[in-house]
């Protein structure tokens, strides 16, 4: 039987180009973000609802830009972790910067300046925001008249 010894590293230690060689988790490659207009209104807190209505997205704002989290893993990653394609990988990915990645300090809820894992979450958010939240209805069609 094959004995795998865990091998410990400081991060600081490894350069960009060797993180990855020693990256297990492979957390960049499982997700992906999109920048979202900053929600203002009901209208824009209850489409974002609706997006986390769906399986695997989660939303956050941090440093003041919001942001929805689809948490989907890449179809190019192997089961070592590397890259199937990395050769022709797209440019977004030859562009990704590891400095501050996951591999130095795994990611978390108070990473960010609020953070949505799922509807119950967003809606709760929005209940104590707005008093009127569960009124919006009649507000959007007033507004759609």
């Amino acid at each position: 039987m094959r004995k795998i010894i865990p091998i410990h590293v400081d991060p600081g230690s490894l350069s960009s180009e060797e993180k990855c060689g020693y990256c297990t988790n492979t957390t960049c490659c499982t997700y992906i973000t999109q920048e979202l207009d900053t929600p203002r209104s009901m209208e824009d807190f209850d489409t974002l609802l609706w997006q986390l209505s769906h399986e695997n997205i989660q939303a956050y704002k941090d440093e003041g830009d919001w942001y929805l989290l689809v948490n989907n893993r890449c179809h190019h990653l192997q089961q070592d972790g590397r890259c199937g394609i990395y050769e022709i990988r797209p440019q977004i990915c030859r562009e990704y910067s590891n400095e501050d990645c996951e591999f130095n300090t795994p990611s978390g809820e108070d990473d960010f300046d609020l953070f949505f894992a799922d509807y119950k979450s967003l809606d709760s958010y929005c209940r104590k925001r707005y008093k009127t939240w569960d009124r919006r209805w009649e507000k959007f069609a007033r507004d759609n008249a």
